[in-house]
């Protein structure tokens, strides 16, 4: 494996934890634009819509062979889950216990406000009619996704929820993914994948029906699929290829560093375009956490295509400043000192706390939504939960008296941005008009 080491000498010649958080996002290239691509892809989609589905899918996943029908029929839903080993079946289960349990949790509801002048402000949650949920493919098949997406989406309200994965070579979903899809309750399962899967949920074809959301994590032309078709139908964000930065205090035993390098390891499987980092508060603790990845990895059964990096922190302050400038996807914080900053980690999509706490387990089991941003957009962005799924409706009501004493401070603001009409309809509301 490569991996890159940054010494203490190395980040004060940086020039601060800000520029070492961009200099680590560098070392993963953002790669060439796929726009004009995409949208070429888009549009045709819009045109021709089942056919150019079909026939994008037999150029890009199925190689070459005429693919299935896009909608999965319902008795392959049922042999699917059939086939699945029975362990599988019960952690899936776990699974979505504990994710519809944290995400049921962070409902909020309707909210009632009444202001001074006596008028009553009603913030309703109303989820969205339909979404989607975008599983990748690829290396291997994720029901993971399925649940962390799906869950969310039911905690929201939303009834209509469908799931579109890409074929694989022989044409079939993988039963792992279709089988979880039964599990959560889904009915319709799409065989498409890529941008046109995404431009089929946004404008609708004769088979797929036009969702209002779709979230999930994909490549390149999936992301750049949403951006260019943001107008058209809602995300989560960026998803893309997975980051993780684990912090070890300087007082790290042998146990913390074999479990930092482990989840750094764990987290590198999810391949190319990936970056996971390890930041050591000592110079200790840095040496032996090279050494025991690179034993490691020379046990692995394949180079994971992950960029790896290494840095060598002051104290566990300028760990955290570095974390929170690079803004993980993943946030990992294992020992004492650095456990305690927990409440300052502010720019990460999900943090773990302790040595027991590994991400894998939020990737799959915890309770929390591995759906996250990445590429850095944990500094604005945040994890998938219910509230991506809803809209916030706003239901105003204004009585006389409350009217007249919103007049008089509304009409000048109106006038002083030259909306006369506005203001004449505020004053028109007085009393004396």
């Amino acid at each position: 494996m490569q991996l890159e080491r940054l010494t203490a000498e190395d980040l004060v010649s940086l020039g601060g934890s800000a520029a070492v958080g961009r200099h680590l996002r560098s070392l993963v290239p953002s790669g060439a634009s796929v726009e004009a691509e995409v949208r070429q892809i888009t549009e045709r989609v819009r045109a021709e819509g089942d056919a150019a589905v079909l026939e994008l899918t037999r150029q890009l996943d199925t190689g070459g062979a005429q693919p299935l029908p896009l909608l999965v029929a319902a008795p392959e839903l049922d042999e699917a889950i059939k086939r699945l080993p029975l362990e599988l079946v019960a952690g899936l289960q776990v699974a979505i216990a504990n994710v519809a349990e944290v995400a049921q949790a962070g409902s909020v509801g309707d909210q009632v406000v009444a202001l001074p002048q006596g008028q009553r402000v009603t913030v309703r949650e109303v989820p969205v009619a339909r979404a989607a949920v975008y599983v990748p493919g690829g290396r291997a098949p994720y029901p993971s996704t399925v649940v962390m997406g799906v869950v969310a989406a039911r905690a929201a309200g939303v009834l209509d929820v469908a799931v579109c994965s890409p074929p694989r070579r022989d044409r079939e979903i993988d039963a792992a993914i279709l089988g979880t899809c039964r599990l959560c309750g889904v009915e319709r399962v799409y065989r498409m994948g890529g941008a046109q899967a995404i431009a089929a949920l946004a404008f609708g074809t004769e088979t797929v029906q036009r969702v209002d959301v779709v979230v999930g994590p994909g490549n390149l032309y999936v992301q750049e699929a949403k951006r260019l078709l943001s107008a058209t139908i809602g995300s989560e964000g960026y998803a893309g290829p997975s980051d993780l930065l684990v912090v070890l205090g300087a007082q790290a035993g042998a146990r913390e560093v074999r479990l930092a390098a482990l989840d750094l390891l764990a987290q590198g499987e999810h391949g190319e375009g990936s970056i996971v980092v390890g930041v050591a508060c000592s110079a200790r603790v840095g040496d032996e956490l090279a050494s025991t990845l690179q034993e490691l990895a020379r046990a692995a059964p394949r180079e994971s295509g992950a960029r790896f990096a290494l840095v060598e922190a002051s104290d566990q302050h300028q760990a955290l400043a570095i974390a929170n400038a690079f803004a993980p996807e993943h946030l990992q914080l294992i020992g004492a000192e650095v456990e305690a900053l927990a409440p300052r980690a502010t720019a990460a999509g999900c943090v773990f706390v302790g040595a027991g706490s590994a991400t894998a387990f939020g990737d799959y089991v915890a309770g929390s939504n591995h759906i996250l941003p990445t590429a850095g957009a944990a500094r604005f962005g945040s994890g998938l939960s219910p509230h991506h799924f809803r809209r916030r409706v706003s239901e105003v009501q204004i009585d006389d008296q409350a009217a007249a004493k919103l007049a008089g401070a509304g009409v000048p603001i109106a006038r002083a941005e030259g909306f006369e009409w506005h203001a004449r309809s505020m004053e028109a509301r007085m009393g004396d008009n």
